[in-house]
């Protein structure tokens, strides 16, 4: 088994943090994506998207997109559940990781791709009024996330899950997509400090 791996790329990063609560070690083979290196045969020829990261089993099986690759370790190795217990905690956890995703990550990606000089080449048109637009429809969202924290520790219930470690993503892929957490959205920095804190926020 070996992971294809993207460095600080927010996808790849989802899966390591998730390895990380789950105390597993998988076999990384480093892919540079700033060179492109993702665009190239090894990648390709398993993605035929391009994209990171990718998970080769050791019977060639493939498995690729970040939470797809998360479910199939969390069958594996159900302990600690970070996709939620029971059919309601389940949903919940499920609908609170498509929320953050849609209207927080896409939205931050949408920026950085269609703004920053060093996507200009990846983004291909790079449309900088798209970017801009996603900016505050980010904002928009963490305000109403900012009100769900404000009645419990975690993004979807009491427990850490998939969906803080899409948020912890989302957000820290903000500061490169120059957009901010507002100072009065106490409730989320206070979350996002808490789970920066986790020793898994550094794989």
């Amino acid at each position: 088994m070996k992971l294809f791996d993207g460095g600080r790329a927010p996808n790849p990063r989802r899966v390591r943090v998730f390895l990380a609560e789950k105390g597993l070690e998988v076999p990384l083979v480093s892919v540079d994506m700033g060179a492109l290196e993702h665009r190239q045969q090894p990648v390709s020829s398993r993605n035929p998207l391009q994209r990171l990261p990718v998970l080769e089993l050791d019977d060639g099986t493939i498995i690729t997109e970040s939470v797809a690759i998360c479910r199939y370790f969390e069958e594996l190795h159900p302990e600690p559940a970070l996709f939620g217990r029971g059919a309601l905690g389940k949903a919940r956890v499920e609908m609170w990781q498509r929320r953050i995703e849609l209207n927080l990550l896409v939205c931050v990606a949408a920026a950085f791709r269609h703004i920053h000089p060093a996507m200009k080449d990846w983004e291909i048109p790079q449309i900088p009024e798209w970017g801009e637009a996603n900016k505050p429809k980010a904002v928009e969202f963490l305000r109403l996330l900012d009100g769900e924290l404000a009645q419990r520790e975690f993004v979807a219930g009491d427990a850490y899950s998939i969906a803080d470690i899409t948020g912890l993503i989302a957000i820290d892929f903000m500061k490169p997509a120059r957009i901010r957490v507002p100072d009065d959205c106490a409730n989320v920095l206070r979350w996002h400090q808490a789970i920066s804190s986790r020793p898994s926020a550094a794989a």
